[in-house]
């Protein structure tokens, strides 16, 4: 298969394929690209419903003139622990279109790629907005929302600085109150059984549908507490050595 990026002839192929509501395997296929460059290509670019050829690629051509930062000198801005400037900008650009393609609006997915592939994990909002060439307004709804989600928290510097966090624990209980947000569906879906009685379709219908979500969503929140520890070993260590307390435990 090709290398490279996307010609113009080809973004015109794959919006003709959206239009006529190809599946992106197939799409890939007509192309002879891989399936995942054509879903990341339509995800950061509008997505299925918003993809326009000519503008990916304008907005594909201003992506690559910013991941050639320039000093005055107009050499290349040395990056932190000799990282490729390009290469990590493409790896945002990926890590991106799959937060996006988990529902998060491309302002989120944006803000949470930054602070998860930034050493320290944290940033200020002014800092955000500098790093990703936005409105300090575009940053706080973006916020707003990923703390809503318990994806991010918010800390206060000593410059008494708002700074917004991830870490490993966060990740934990994003997973916990994604599976909890299941609860209401189950309980209106039971009241609904109650109300048209136990023994018509329609209650038996909306039974199921809450036993199986009770089902995936203690499921899940058993899983995430058996591999918790997992958010707290170091890379190269064997992740089922427990020996080491989690934060918080004696």
């Amino acid at each position: 298969m090709p290398g490279g990026r996307l010609s113009q002839q080809e973004r015109q192929q794959i919006a003709l394929g959206l239009g006529d509501s190809l599946p992106y395997a197939e799409i890939a296929r007509r192309i002879n690209r891989p399936t995942s460059t054509v879903t990341r290509e339509v995800m950061r670019n509008g997505g299925p419903t918003g993809y326009r050829a000519d503008l990916a690629h304008r907005a594909t051509e201003r992506r690559a003139h910013r991941r050639r930062p320039a000093s005055a000198s107009g050499e290349s801005v040395p990056q932190p622990r000799g990282r490729d400037a390009e290469a990590v900008a493409e790896y945002e650009d990926t890590f991106t279109t799959v937060l996006m393609a988990s529902g998060l609006t491309k302002m989120a997915a944006r803000v949470l790629t930054c602070l998860f592939t930034i050493d320290a994990g944290s940033l200020t909002a002014s800092e955000l907005a500098q790093r990703l060439q936005v409105s300090p307004a575009s940053i706080s709804k973006a916020i707003t929302f990923l703390e809503g989600q318990s994806l991010v928290r918010r800390e206060r510097d000593e410059r008494r600085r708002d700074r917004y966090v991830v870490d490993d624990e966060l990740f934990y209980q994003a997973t916990i109150a994604s599976a909890r947000a299941n609860d209401q569906l189950v309980e209106t879906a039971r009241r609904g059984v109650a109300l048209l009685g136990p023994h018509t379709p329609a209650a038996a219908r909306l039974e199921n549908i809450a036993r199986f979500l009770d089902f995936i969503s203690e499921s899940i929140i058993r899983a995430a507490e058996q591999a918790r520890d997992v958010l707290h070993t170091r890379p190269g260590t064997a992740a089922g050595n427990s020996a080491q307390p989690r934060p918080g435990q004696g």
